[in-house]
This record gives structure tokens, sequence and C-alpha cells, in this order.
């Protein structure tokens, strides 16, 4: 006796079609951010107040001849657009990390002190120990990243801290620092004139050798983000959830810390602050993705850069032959963000 299978109406699924598309859109979405970044980086090397054609980009890289357009791509341009690839992924990581250790989606890097130390750690260099240079930067800005961030951790409870009192000690922290920051400026003109140009954030004049002094720090930064992407998850559900789940909440909540500092620490030290990468991107790629650790980090890492590299370009060509720094224009597209999110009255939720 044979047996018939009927055929599923042409209306109907088995469940797993959904998921598959899913998979198969956020695959495309990784895919083109992969083609978006370089695209990017070929438009952040070819355009500035000379344009020079992709074709000789090209030239310039593989086999320079010693032209003016060699030495533009491979001297000035071709450092900035690396720099603005490593500290844009570790803004965006570092701002993934954040929103979903704090369980806010509006959370950004700067919530643990991280930008508040590192300024308050490069005007004690500038002021009372008359280092200016930005190599020496670096290690004063890293140094006070971390100490900032160890402090938020410490107020808002150590092993016991949770999203709440994270954030209203990283409010507090941020707000004394930054009064010592003005204070100090105004007492020291010529501090005040140092800092003017590093505070506002900026890819430009920014030597390669900065970037490979930091990039050990922005790499294990990244390693350890991508390593906790399931335990953060896990915490996104709640800490209740979180220990049923058998994740260790203390241990990842402090890791997640080490984290943020690393990332957003080195990648401030490098550039200074800049401003809403690490808040605009995860909020935007999770609309994507959803708030899946695993599935958020890499879009904040693909397209994090994205948005620094073209964020770059646009100052570079909005007022030639003089340049806009990046942290003014990401300001302003952050800004353009907010009124959107006021408008919608919805936030996309953890």
């Amino acid at each position: 006796m044979s047996t018939t299978t009927a055929a599923a109406p042409p209306g109907r699924t088995d469940g797993t079609e959904k998921p598959r598309t899913r998979a198969s859109l956020r695959s495309a979405g990784l895919l083109l951010g992969v083609a978006l970044l370089i695209a990017a980086a070929a438009l952040s090397l070819a355009v500035g107040t000379k344009q020079i054609p992709l074709d000789q980009v090209w030239s310039a890289l593989f086999s320079p001849s010693g032209t003016e357009n060699d030495s533009i791509v491979r001297d000035l341009r071709l450092p900035r657009t690396l720099i603005g690839v490593a500290v844009g992924a570790a803004l965006g990581l570092g701002g993934a990390v954040m929103q979903t250790l704090t369980r806010n989606p509006l959370a950004d890097p700067g919530l643990l002190g991280v930008n508040a130390g590192a300024s308050a750690a490069v005007v004690t260099a500038i002021s009372l120990l008359g280092i200016t240079s930005f190599t020496g930067y670096l290690w004063f800005a890293l140094a006070g990243a971390a100490l900032a961030a160890a402090a938020v951790n410490a107020l808002g409870g150590g092993r016991y801290a949770t999203p709440v009192r994270l954030a209203l000690a990283g409010t507090a922290v941020n707000a004394a620092l930054l009064g010592y920051v003005n204070g100090l400026q105004l007492w020291d003109l010529s501090t005040l004139d140092e800092m003017r140009y590093w505070s506002v954030g900026t890819l430009a004049k920014r030597d390669a050798s900065l970037l490979l002094t930091a990039l050990p720090l922005l790499v294990a930064g990244a390693v350890l983000a991508f390593a906790l992407a399931r335990p953060l998850g896990a915490i996104a559900l709640g800490e209740d959830h979180a220990r049923a789940l058998g994740t260790r909440v203390r241990r990842t909540r402090v890791l997640s810390v080490v984290a943020i500092t690393l990332l957003c620490g080195g990648a401030t030290a490098v550039c200074g602050p800049i401003a809403f990468i690490g808040l605009m991107v995860p909020h935007a790629a999770r609309a994507f993705c959803g708030p899946d650790p695993r599935r958020l980090l890499p879009y904040c890492a693909l397209y994090a850069p994205v948005l620094l590299l073209v964020s770059d370009v646009i100052g570079r060509i909005v007022v030639p032959p003089s340049e806009i720094e990046v942290g003014t224009v990401t300001a302003f597209l952050g800004g353009l963000l907010f009124i959107h999110l006021v408008r919608q009255r919805k936030v996309a939720q953890l």
C-alpha cells in the first residue's frame, strides 16, 4: 500500500522560512557593510583639498613613482584612513557593549567616564608636566580613561553594581572631571590652546605610529568584546535570567568595563573624544539585526568605521580649503538622531 504526502497549501510554510529569511538578510547586511567600508576607505583616500582619481590612488598604493599624489595618499590619507577604520570599529564595539551592559539603548561609552577621564589626564599632562606631543598624550589619555572607568565601577557598587548605579556614578564622575578640565584650562591659557585641538576629536595630523602604539589595546578590547557576546546577551535579559542560564554576572560586568576601557580609551587617546559614533551605530544596527550581541557586534565593527570615514570626508569638503573636524560632524549627526528619536517617541529596545 503506497502513501502520499499532501503538498502544503501555497500560503503555508513549515515555520523555517521566516528564520531562514532573517538569517539571509543579516548575512546580506554584513556583506553590504564590507562593501560600504571598502567604498568609504576609497573615498577617504581620494577626496580632500586635492581630488585624486581612484586609478591614481591605486597606483600610489601599489606602484608609487614618487609623485605629489603618491605622497598625499601614502603619507597623509592612508594613515588617516587606517586610523579611522580602527577607531570607528573600536567606538562602535564599545558602544554596543556599553548599551547591552547597562540595558540602555541610548548609553554611550562616555557614560563610564572614559572621555572625561582621558581629557582630565591629557590636560594634567599638558599643564603640569609640559607634555605637548600626541605620543605623550596617548598613554596619559589611556591611563585617565582606565582610572575613570575603575572609579565609576567602584562608586557604582563594584561587584554589586547595577546598570542604574553605574549610570549615576558615571554622571557624577563625568561632571567632576569636566569641571576639573575646564578649571585647569581657564587657569592656564597655554593648556587651553593645546587642549582645544585635541578635545574636538579629529583624524587629521595623526601619525601612523599612534595607531601602531594603540592597536594592541584596541585588538585586545575587540577580542574581549566578542568573547563576552554570549554572556552579555544573557545579561540583557535581566540578571536573574542570566544567573539561571549559568552566566557569571559579576565577572562579565567587570570584563565588559575592561573591554570598554580598552576600546574607547584607546580610541580617545588616538583621536580625542569623538561623540555619538558609539551611540548611533549600535542603535541603528539593532533595528536590523536585533539586540543579540553575537549579531550586533559584527554590524557595529563594520558600520561604525563607515560612518566615521564618511563624516571625515564630509568635514573635508564642506568649507574648502579648510576642514571641519570629524568630531564636530558626528556631533551634528548625533543631534539629528536625537531629534528623530524625540519625534518618533520610541527607542529600539534591548
